[in-house]
């Protein structure tokens, strides 16, 4: 491949997976819940399928102590872990079986003796933006077998998922990238603010972006296209050229008056990318496999990421129903407020659910820019926190990852993540003493980069 060429030891690394795959009869597969994690999932189970082998797949909300004795009890003589498992290589050592790692998330111990341990990080490449989970079960599956490269529409989806296409595509995604085009399975398009699919539709449950006044409102949404002389039944295809300068035209005043900046104006507005094969682009195939998961339908998603058309089907009438209540959802938190400190700002979503999504709009298009968002759902013992900030904030030095893991840390709870995206759990009752502490740390960050 021209753009990118993939590490020698990351190829040592896969093709040493790709053996130890080979000579196992049953693979405990065990993966993240979100789109990332489940088409990472899906491509892998595809990869063992063909080739063979017995699987079986077991999806978490996270990976923590109470996870990893699950997966202790199980004794597998094979394990492969997708979109997790950096933060525990030193117990996955002690495990009787083989060992698959293949994550992107910030690295823990980095020496393994017995896990085969894949990660974008050790070669020295960004797993926040240039390689996801699906990227590395994706890698995993051509060495695996080279007819896999069919799958790379499904890892185009993960990356997606993890939004590490927003600014273009880096790293280990290029490869991917490439070698799709090259076989005409992703088809970049020129990017747009005007959402893909039915208009009326996409525009009355858009949340990237989300119009204020707009967004959930069926008739402002036909007054809308109305204006833009734009019949409600065409879908984002069916425009002419001066229908697409004109609406978008009028988006981005929309979206400008509500205080959005020029960077997100800009990234919004980033390349899309269309998969033939399944006659939709990566974003949409994203959304319906990401929604399965959050309504605890993760099997729903897996198996519409290894393209069983029945799951797929169901996959994107979950989504629909899911887009309904985030939007229920993102009212119910402004409706509690958007509470501003020093250095953060945070929202409660105990009451609606879809904490890390809540917090990726509000942090977009609602909040104010140059403060990270958190947001805390509480039950009546556990909290857990999503986290999400902007490329412009990480280059004022806030690092999430290190904010979670230390803030939550500091009230006797468990976080990690990446720069721009972290989450974490702690007991509810610590809630404020948390907050405070997060504010002072990333507080700390933005004075340390500044000197």
């Amino acid at each position: 491949m021209d753009g990118f060429v993939l590490p020698d030891k990351l190829l040592s690394t896969l093709s040493n997976a790709a053996g130890t795959a080979r000579s196992h009869d049953f693979i405990h597969v065990y993966s993240h819940y979100d789109a990332d994690g489940l088409t990472a999932a899906a491509i892998v189970c595809k990869a063992l399928m063909r080739a063979g082998k017995e699987f079986q797949v077991t999806t978490f909300h996270t990976l923590t102590d109470p996870q990893m004795q699950i997966i202790e009890e199980n004794r597998d003589a094979c394990v492969l872990m997708t979109d997790l498992g950096a933060s525990y290589i030193d117990r996955l050592e002690k495990l009787g079986g083989d060992v698959i790692v293949l994550d992107h998330h910030t690295l823990g111990v980095t020496n393994t003796e017995k896990v085969i341990y894949a990660n974008p990080h050790l070669y020295g490449i960004d797993g926040m933006t240039s390689g996801c989970g699906a990227t590395m079960a994706f890698l995993f599956a051509i060495t695996l077998d080279d007819r896999n490269w069919d799958l790379a529409p499904v890892a185009m989806a993960g990356i997606a998922g993890d939004r590490q296409h927003l600014n273009g595509v880096s790293g280990l995604n290029i490869y991917l990238l490439e070698g799709a085009k090259k076989r005409e399975l992703i088809e970049e398009m020129p990017g747009s603010l005007i959402p893909f699919g039915d208009l009326a539709t996409e525009l009355y449950v858009s949340t990237e972006p989300y119009i204020a006044g707009i967004t959930g409102d069926a008739d402002a949404v036909t007054a809308f296209l109305k204006e833009a002389r734009t019949a409600p039944g065409k879908s984002f295809t069916d425009l002419a050229p001066e229908e697409k300068v004109r609406l978008s035209s009028m988006i981005a005043v929309k979206l400008a008056q509500q205080g959005v900046t020029r960077d997100k104006l800009e990234e919004t507005a980033r390349t899309r990318y269309y998969l033939p094969t399944w006659n939709t682009d990566a974003e949409s195939l994203s959304g319906w496999i990401n929604s399965s998961g959050r309504s605890d339908e993760q099997g729903i998603g897996i198996l519409a990421g290894m393209g069983d058309r029945n799951a797929l089907q169901r996959a994107k009438e979950i989504d629909a129903e899911s887009r309904k209540n985030f939007l229920a959802g993102i009212k119910s938190a402004m409706e509690g407020k958007l509470h501003q400190m020093e250095n953060i700002q945070w929202f409660d979503s105990s009451s609606s659910g879809f904490t890390g999504m809540i917090c990726g709009v509000i942090m977009s298009f609602i909040g104010d820019p140059d403060k990270p968002t958190i947001g805390i759902n509480c039950s009546e013992e556990d909290a857990n926190i999503s986290s999400r900030g902007t490329f412009p904030l990480l280059d004022k030095g806030v690092d999430l990852a290190d904010a979670m893991k230390r803030g939550c840390a500091s009230v006797g709870g468990e976080g990690g993540g990446h720069r721009i995206a972290a989450g974490g759990s702690i007991k509810s009752a610590k809630r404020d003493e948390f907050l405070a502490n997060v504010d002072k740390i990333v507080g700390e960050q933005k004075v340390s980069h500044a000197m």
